[in-house]
């Protein structure tokens, strides 16, 4: 069984980041948002050896109206708990110390431009100044509270927009009190002929231009996922796939309606014959052709 989880709380987003099923509303399954009841039965069903979820695989969490309750349930749990956010629903004092009374671990703050005109490039309908703003009363409700946590991450996505900011966004995150600053490398849909959003400086890339003027993934796919056997993923509506590359979930596994599911569909036929495809030939499967596990993401 696995020892970690993500969990959808809500396909629905405010943005609409051109990389993103989400934001690009691309998705075929339903948009909706984590019943709270069933969701008790989902952490009944994974077990009693789970101690990580990632509440969070596509939308924005923070635009389900009782996302820091299914924290708190998990908390009640003992489970560490870890999400990702646009920060645009944190705008007051109340809600930033809501997050931290909630006992929510880690945050991740999308920051992905240090002026509105390069935010926007990538962060589409997105307003910096939510994001600098939310950021300063999660800081200053850690201050007041007294609490370590969440640890606060500011992600920076590199994109050839933003890469000259990278020394800003360091300073930043340096100056506000953020725990860590992160620079991610960006997965790109289309980018064998070249991106607009590609970086120009080859680091912060994910993908190389070959001789024959062709872009490929810069690090090579092999036969191997340990998250295979160490972690799962389940959308909003219980639905269960291989992992966060299943976006549009189109490999499901099984679905979870009572707490006996999840055992089953862990074990079944299904998950099995998945897991040999990774280690037989992970490049015929779709969600793999692109995927960064076992590469180097954060630079």
């Amino acid at each position: 069984m696995p020892y970690a989880a993500s969990i959808e709380p809500t396909t629905a987003c405010n943005l609409g980041c051109p990389e993103c099923p989400s934001g690009l509303k691309k998705f075929t399954r339903p948009t909706g948002k984590l019943d709270i009841n069933y969701h008790e039965t989902l952490l009944d069903a994974l077990g009693k050896q789970l101690f990580y979820i990632n509440y969070y695989f596509q939308g924005e969490p923070f635009i389900h109206p009782q996302f820091l309750d299914l924290i708190k349930a998990a908390k009640h749990r003992k489970i560490y708990t870890a999400t990702s956010t646009n920060a645009h629903f944190i705008q007051t004092p109340e809600k930033a110390e809501a997050i931290v009374h909630s006992g929510l671990d880690r945050l991740i703050i999308s920051i992905d431009g240090l002026t509105q005109a390069t935010y926007e490039q990538y962060r589409v309908n997105g307003d910096l100044k939510k994001v600098i703003r939310g950021t300063e009363l999660l800081v200053a409700a850690k201050k007041k509270l007294k609490s370590k946590t969440p640890h606060l991450i500011f992600q920076f996505l590199v994109v050839r927009p933003n890469e000259h900011e990278i020394p800003e966004v360091l300073a930043l995150g340096k100056k506000m009190g953020i725990d860590e600053v992160r620079l991610k490398t960006a997965q790109l849909y289309d980018y064998e002929n070249g991106n607009p959003l590609m970086p120009i400086q080859e680091k912060y890339a994910r993908y190389r231009k070959t001789k024959s003027g062709k872009y490929v993934p810069k690090y090579k796919l092999l036969d191997q996922c340990w998250r295979m056997w160490s972690s799962t993923v389940l959308t909003w509506d219980g639905k269960v796939v291989p992992c966060c590359f299943d976006k549009d979930a189109q490999h499901v596994l099984g679905s979870v309606e009572n707490k006996n599911d999840f055992e089953k569909i862990w074990n079944n036929s299904k998950y099995k014959n998945f897991r040999k495809a990774v280690f037989t030939d992970r490049s015929s499967i779709d969600i793999c052709k692109n995927c960064s596990e076992g590469t180097k993401v954060w630079t």
